[in-house]
């Protein structure tokens, strides 16, 4: 009974710890209102169902590549595909 007991703990201990990370995720993205065009968001709305993303995933991939082009933030790490490609 004890072993499961501990089984119980440890899987709780294990959600609480990916529940804090996703809470601190949160916390950590901000909120705003988005004036554009219709034309540009119907775009970025077909571009998002092509990439199999939703429109604010693509929204934040678009300016997150832009930052990173820019020098503003830091470059990610190419994936191994991308690695293949060039």
């Amino acid at each position: 009974m004890q072993n499961a007991e501990l089984k119980n703990n440890s899987q709780f201990s294990i959600f609480n710890s990916q529940l804090e990370k996703k809470i601190m995720a949160k916390e950590a993205t901000k909120s705003f209102v988005l004036r554009i065009d219709a034309e540009m968001m119907e775009a970025i709305e077909r571009w998002a169902e092509d990439e199999f993303r939703s429109t604010n995933g693509q929204l934040q991939y678009i300016i997150a590549e832009a930052l990173r082009k820019s020098g503003r933030i830091k470059k990610r790490r190419e994936s191994k595909d991308e690695r293949r490609e060039k």
